[in-house]
């Protein structure tokens, strides 16, 4: 049959997506379709916003000051929107939980398309056991009693029981929201979301009468264009999670438009960066931020400073909590739906593939990523930081595998000239990992956390009976 191209620039003999398997085998147990444009957009925010805003606020202010960090996030919003569109353009057309990998293998050997998607399962599976051991840490914060019962050290950094525990309790948690239906999952993400956009905007509201435009002096920390480059480099790490829209396609429910997963995708991208700018911006008004800086939570600090109390501090470090709770559940699901795309495709044992029959969920995958989370909680932050320096490269590598994916497959020339800005974006983001020259590269041990990742996954694929094929 001839190649023909549809109305996007697709090729009609390539792209089919599950959805369309499913409705012509009506016997298949799929997975639920339930999700709406609110449950997308939760997904990608909180896939997004963790707690980065509070523990490491003291870093982009001293890097850049508030001016410099300010502007480096908004142009850095705006510089992923062409990858956006790409995402938002493959998942009108391929609505496949296999995201990048379904998208690779329209155009690139099996192989490129396997590793492809298992390097994307890096970046949102180790986010699970970080974000698990920070949900101890940050407890620690308001409960300090938490910080005994040391029970082992690794790398020399203590391992407490009861947040450890706390961390377990966490990631069986959700493993059963999750076990039991997409549809608690969303809520819980939604509710999640809510949280942290009310109780940041109450504790920044009720101090605006009390902070003052001269904290915002000096504006850069250096040159303002060095200001600006020594934040802008770090933004893309903090803006990973609005591609995890894809993975979850395949539970749109049945009257949902395919646009409105572009939609999803953008509004979480202009949200997100609004956000961490009106951060900077809420908390040097508040407080001059060269005092702030060498401060673990300077967020919470500045607001306790000009309010002259404790409690919005709590509040914070509550909205903080809920920010980690949607960042820890929106990277479960993602990972999830990953490992069971894999499954499906026969380029991992097709067990992952299992949808429990009732609650229509990847139960098989779901239990993967709860074992892999607590057996990387038990390893303590320490030994986490270069693997997720690793998962922080391998967004930037499925952006830019997805981007010239959708090059090579369309034929509008619009919508190839975004391709290839956001290939060049995702290009420049793995280039300054991976090249010596630029600060903040890959150290010994990341290069090491990556080769190890690669070689289970090449171990994993050689062990599975199926093999891997294009979808058809």
């Amino acid at each position: 049959m001839p190649i023909r191209f549809l109305s996007g620039g697709f090729c009609e003999t390539q792209l089919q997506s599950p959805l369309h398997d499913a409705s012509a085998n009506s016997h298949m147990t799929v997975l639920a379709r339930k999700l709406g444009l609110h449950d997308y957009f939760s997904l990608a925010f909180g896939a997004m916003i963790g707690v980065g805003w509070l523990v490491l606020m003291d870093d982009w202010l001293g890097r850049g000051g508030p001016f410099g960090a300010m502007l480096a996030f908004a142009i850095g919003g705006l510089l992923l929107l062409p990858i956006g569109y790409v995402y938002g353009e493959w998942v009108k057309r391929l609505p496949d939980a296999a995201g990048e990998a379904a998208y690779t293998a329209q155009v690139f050997p099996p192989i490129v398309s396997y590793f492809t998607g298992w390097i994307m399962l890096l970046a949102y599976l180790i986010v699970c056991p970080w974000e698990a051991v920070a949900v101890g840490k940050l407890a620690s914060y308001l409960i300090p009693s938490l910080n005994s019962f040391e029970i082992y050290r690794i790398a020399g950094q203590p391992v407490f029981l009861p947040r450890l525990l706390l961390g377990i309790l966490m990631t069986l948690f959700l493993a059963a929201l999750n076990y039991r239906g997409i549809r608690a999952s969303a809520i819980f993400q939604g509710v999640a979301t809510t949280a942290v956009l009310l109780l940041f905007a109450t504790v920044a509201g009720a101090s605006v009468s009390r902070g003052s435009v001269g904290n915002f002096h000096p504006g850069f920390s250096a040159a303002p264009l060095i200001s600006i480059l020594l934040v802008l480099q770090i933004v893309p790490y903090f803006m990973t999670g609005f591609e995890s829209v894809p993975k979850a396609a395949e539970e749109a429910h049945q009257e949902f438009r395919p646009q409105g997963f572009f939609r999803a995708i953008v509004l979480a991208l202009f949200v997100g960066a609004g956000f961490y700018v009106a951060v900077i911006a809420a908390v040097s008004y508040a407080a001059p931020w060269p005092t702030l800086l060498g401060n673990r939570f300077a967020t919470a600090t500045a607001f306790g400073q000009v309010m002259g109390a404790q409690w919005p501090v709590r509040l914070i470090l509550i909205a903080a909590m809920f920010g980690l709770f949607q960042c820890f559940n929106g990277n479960f699901v993602a990972a999830s739906r990953l490992l069971f795309s894999f499954g499906r495709r026969g380029t991992i044992p097709a067990r992952f593939a299992a949808i429990h029959p009732s609650f229509q969920t990847p139960s098989m995958a779901i239990i993967g990523v709860t074992i892999a989370t607590l057996a990387g909680l038990v390893l303590g932050d320490s030994l986490l930081v270069p693997v997720t320096e690793v998962g922080s490269m391998a967004c930037a590598c499925g952006w830019f595998a997805a981007s010239i994916s959708l090059f090579l497959v369309e034929s509008r020339l619009r919508a190839r000239l975004i391709a290839v800005s956001g290939a060049i974006v995702a290009l420049l983001l793995v280039a300054m990992k991976v090249i010596p020259k630029f600060p903040g590269h890959f150290s010994l041990a990341e290069w090491v956390a990556l080769a190890i990742w690669l070689l289970i996954g090449t171990l994993i694929h050689l062990r599975s009976n199926g093999r891997i094929t294009k979808v058809s």
